[in-house]
């Protein structure tokens, strides 16, 4: 059975940024709800119970076609706020460095193209997805994905994303998206990000 992870901070840790009461209700309400329907999905399917969510995502192809969409939905879901959580962290001015920002140089020139590319995706993804940061064939590329659908099922490594669903900004930013993303960069957590980096190589 999958279980609901606690934040890895206060509800209000990232404020002004991101708001207790989002954190609150997005934890709470939106990323639990997942968890039980994924549960709920895999009640008879014992064997797919006993695997990780990350074997899940990744062999969507071989789920129970009666469970294919929930699991589908609702596993991404799940392991897609899982990473949400980690991939944030209080504000304390962080920025990448070392080997990270190497890279993100490499691929995108320097880090103010790269945040400029991956807000303009975040920003014009129609309707609710993510914008992603991900490893594919050990490159470093911007990806956007629809509803709960994640990069691992496509055989990429996901080291930063961001949720564009209404649900994460909208009690705060309403229909602002722009200034929800602006306002997210100051609490991307880079040691994160450097961290799942490091492990895909």
């Amino acid at each position: 059975m999958f279980m609901l992870p606690d934040l890895p901070y206060e509800y209000d840790a990232l404020a002004p940024f991101i708001s207790s009461e989002i954190q609150h209700l997005h934890h709470d309400k939106h990323h639990r709800t997942y968890v039980d329907k994924l549960n709920k999905a895999l009640e008879k399917y014992p064997d797919w119970q006993s695997k990780s969510i990350e074997d899940i995502i990744r062999n969507l192809d071989n789920v129970p076609a009666d469970i294919s969409m929930a699991v589908r939905n609702h596993g991404g879901g799940h392991l897609n706020h899982s990473m949400f959580w980690e991939m944030m962290a209080p504000a304390r001015g962080q920025e990448p460095t070392g080997a990270l920002l190497d890279i993100i140089q490499h691929s995108f020139g320097d880090l103010i193209n790269f945040k400029k590319e991956f807000t303009e995706n975040a920003v014009k993804i129609f309707g609710s997805g993510w914008q992603w940061l991900v490893i594919d064939n050990k490159e470093l590329k911007l990806m956007s994905t629809p509803n709960q659908d994640s990069p691992i099922s496509q055989g990429k490594t996901p080291v930063l994303g961001l949720d564009l669903w209404e649900h994460a900004y909208y009690l705060q930013y309403y229909n602002k998206r722009p200034d929800y993303v602006d306002a997210w960069w100051n609490v991307v957590n880079w040691e994160e990000v450097s961290k799942r980096l490091d492990q895909s190589s």
